[in-house]
């Protein structure tokens, strides 16, 4: 039975590879300059480009009151003197980061954020009001994703996929000239985020991890039912798909023009009241965020193709945080929903390992998407951690009511 489902599973996994890299060439940005007067969007196999995800991001960022700048920030084709593009390009076409920028007081402190797989920074869109108040905000799409550059990914290992997002955020860095900031990054952007700050410690004040994955690699006792789990015949099934790079974002694109229907199911299902009565969305923000979810998944394949070399199935770290924890030079906070299905537990392991300041902050009646399931919850954590740049008496604050340290 095993076999057979393997064999199955393989063959599915190969035909829709055929069929979505051909879908990819025709939406390849190049070939839909040419053809936009001829075939409208609604008439394409997959109704999106990157105008569509800018003009999405913009209706969905109507929602913020907050005025912002919104660039493409111009991070060059590789690192200044590399004969080998970090990339791992044959083109020398310079990349851009799609950046926003919110209007704060001056001398705020400035907070980086960095959104997580299968998003983009338009995800925080509930948060950039609130945070704005306090600091100068810019929230990035990492290179691949979202509004920002897709070159090509084709990264074969760990080393070379974490220097991908590593290098091309540092020369981000570089290109907005910025020295001391906090840096904030949510699930697998919170991964991004610690090894970058391993790497260039210099220039984060202070890190905040919100629900990261990859801290564990898995190997602990208490994970053990993940190996059970792969014995099955549904594990070796979703652990084929898993190594064989088959994202969430390819069965969109095979849908074509019925993929945006999926997104808004999905959208809806994900985010229904789980935690709250009133729920997550009102219907406005939904429609919007859908609608910006989808085009961000159905463009070109580029960064989602991380997948399966920064993680092993059940995503777990294949280079871990905790193996680093001991090298890390930036005080840290982590932050989890308590529903979420990242483990905190993974983030306490972490702490006792660290010669910096650690904490470890948990947000009632949320779980991974914290910062939208509570987002009063979530800007409490996240000042408390800041509050050594915000107070004058940052040893006097006391911990937030009704957050939980861990």
């Amino acid at each position: 039975m095993n076999q057979s489902f393997y064999r199955w599973s393989s063959l599915i996994v190969r035909k829709m590879a055929e069929e979505i890299n051909k879908s990819e060439l025709r939406s390849s940005p190049s070939i839909i300059a040419k053809s936009r007067s001829l075939w409208p969007s609604v008439l394409r196999w997959i109704p999106t480009s990157t105008d569509h995800i800018i003009a999405s991001e913009k209706r969905l960022l109507s929602l913020v009151k907050t005025p912002y700048v919104q660039e493409l920030v111009n991070i060059g084709s590789g690192p200044p003197g590399s004969t080998v593009r970090w990339f791992r390009s044959s083109s020398n076409e310079p990349r851009f980061i799609n950046t926003v920028t919110f209007d704060s007081k001056e001398g705020s402190p400035t907070l980086v954020m960095v959104h997580g797989y299968a998003a983009s920074q338009g995800f925080f869109f509930k948060n950039f009001d609130y945070l704005a108040n306090r600091f100068k905000v810019i929230a990035i799409d990492q290179l691949g994703w979202g509004g920002s550059s897709r070159p090509d990914f084709t990264c074969k290992s760990t080393e070379e996929t974490e220097a991908w997002f590593i290098d091309s955020l540092e020369e981000w860095r570089k290109a907005k000239n910025l020295s001391n900031f906090i840096l904030l990054g949510h699930s697998f952007g919170g991964y991004v985020a610690a090894k970058y700050a391993l790497k260039h410690p210099e220039h984060v004040q202070h890190l905040i991890l919100v629900g990261a994955a990859g801290v564990s690699s898995g190997s602990e006792e208490k994970y053990e039912w993940v190996n059970r789990f792969r014995a099955t015949w549904k594990g070796v099934i979703l652990s084929h798909l898993w190594e064989s790079n088959f994202t969430p974002q390819k069965i969109i694109r095979g849908l074509g023009p019925w993929g945006p229907d999926l997104v808004r199911k999905y959208t809806a299902a994900r985010f229904s009241p789980r935690y709250s009565v009133e729920g997550v969305f009102t219907e406005e923000e939904s429609k919007l965020l859908s609608d910006y979810v989808y085009h961000i998944s159905a463009a070109k394949a580029s960064g989602e193709l991380c997948l399966k070399y920064i993680f092993a199935f059940g995503a777990f770290g294949r280079s871990p945080l905790i193996n680093s924890a001991s090298e890390w030079k930036v005080p840290t906070t982590f932050i989890y929903g308590t529903e979420d299905w990242m483990d905190y537990e993974a983030a306490q392991a972490a702490r006792k390992q660290m010669k910096v300041p650690c904490e470890v902050i948990r947000v009632p009646q949320a779980g991974h998407f914290v910062f939208l399931e509570n987002k009063d919850g979530f800007h409490s954590a996240v000042l408390y951690a800041c509050r050594r740049f915000l107070s004058p008496h940052p040893d006097d604050e006391p911990f937030p009511e009704g957050l939980i340290s861990a």
